[in-house]
């Protein structure tokens, strides 16, 4: 009887994970190969202690299947141990989201912050108070989380990300008086400061309108109509081209680019020759760096 009744304990409880889960499925890796004379079992926990608070936390009041926990990945590479519990190196976060009625995935942000540096106390619990007082460490994972989180709603919803972003700019201004590097202006323009900085500023909003608009109209309707589908995405090219003119050379435009590029290019590639011409000129105009690249679209196709 007891076994019995431990099964359906056991079933209940899995079809309540299954019901009802966390908001990322996040893979975190740890590479330490640069760190020599270190118990490599450090490492290992450290790992698994930052996949437990990224994808065991509730960062929202939303509920999330477990096939609706949005797709990342965090590769920490370890380049320097300081001490024993001062570790400093570079991270880099990738988000995904599926695309409507299809099997592809699309990529929101892949994003490298080159300058991380945190204490880790092997054992001890990972813990976020969002009025503050936490490590660097947490702090680093709640803000990309929230980043994550952010870019995810606002590819379904015009300005869903919100509550999202302003948590991450929180965490961003509670670390001004931190020791550690990538939260403040004056330290480079290409950092968590500017990151959020740019996702937040009105300046910038015809960005988050295309991201909404890019993946929202324009891929999630492709399955359907793929000429709409691509019209939708060119028109929400436009706002970028309308943003770049505004205020050119923003950080958050080539974090999009970095994403985006080669998709653009793929998704393209097929159209009628008017339509990948008009691409090629916003594209070329917003995002030079990727000129190689756009080639492609004005090439003429063969048979």
């Amino acid at each position: 009887m007891w076994k019995i009744f431990s099964f359906i304990l056991l079933i209940i409880t899995i079809l309540n994970y299954t019901a009802e889960a966390q908001e990322l499925r996040c893979n975190i890796s740890v590479s330490s190969q640069k760190v020599q004379g270190t118990d490599r079992e450090v490492f290992n926990n450290m790992q698994r202690d930052m996949y437990e608070f990224l994808n065991n936390k509730r960062w929202s009041g939303n509920v999330f299947t477990y096939d609706e926990r949005i797709e990342s990945s965090i590769l920490i590479t370890i380049d320097e141990q300081i001490g024993g519990d001062q570790f400093k190196g570079s991270l880099q976060v990738r988000v995904s989201r599926p695309v409507y009625n299809s099997s592809y995935h699309t990529m929101l942000l892949s994003f490298k912050d080159n300058d991380i540096d945190f204490i880790y106390h092997e054992f001890e619990p990972l813990e976020y108070n969002e009025s503050g007082q936490n490590s660097n460490l947490v702090n680093l994972l709640a803000f990309y989380a929230n980043i994550m989180l952010g870019l995810d709603y606002d590819s379904f919803a015009l300005m869903g990300g919100n509550e999202f972003f302003n948590r991450a700019e929180n965490i961003a201004a509670q670390s001004q008086n931190a020791r550690e590097a990538g939260w403040k202006s004056f330290e480079g323009r290409r950092n968590r400061y500017w990151l959020i900085n740019n996702l937040q500023d009105r300046s910038y909003t015809p960005v988050r309108e295309c991201i909404y608009r890019y993946h929202r109209l324009g891929l999630d309707v492709m399955s359907d109509n793929v000429n709409d589908g691509r019209l939708a995405i060119t028109e929400a090219l436009e706002l970028l081209r309308k943003a770049h003119r505004s205020k050119p050379n923003s950080y958050i435009m080539q974090v999009f680019f970095d994403s985006k590029a080669e998709e653009i290019v793929d998704i393209f590639k097929p159209a009628f020759t008017d339509e990948r011409k008009r691409v090629y000129n916003i594209v070329m105009e917003v995002n030079p760096a990727n000129a190689s690249k756009y080639k492609a679209l004005i090439q003429e196709k063969t048979n």
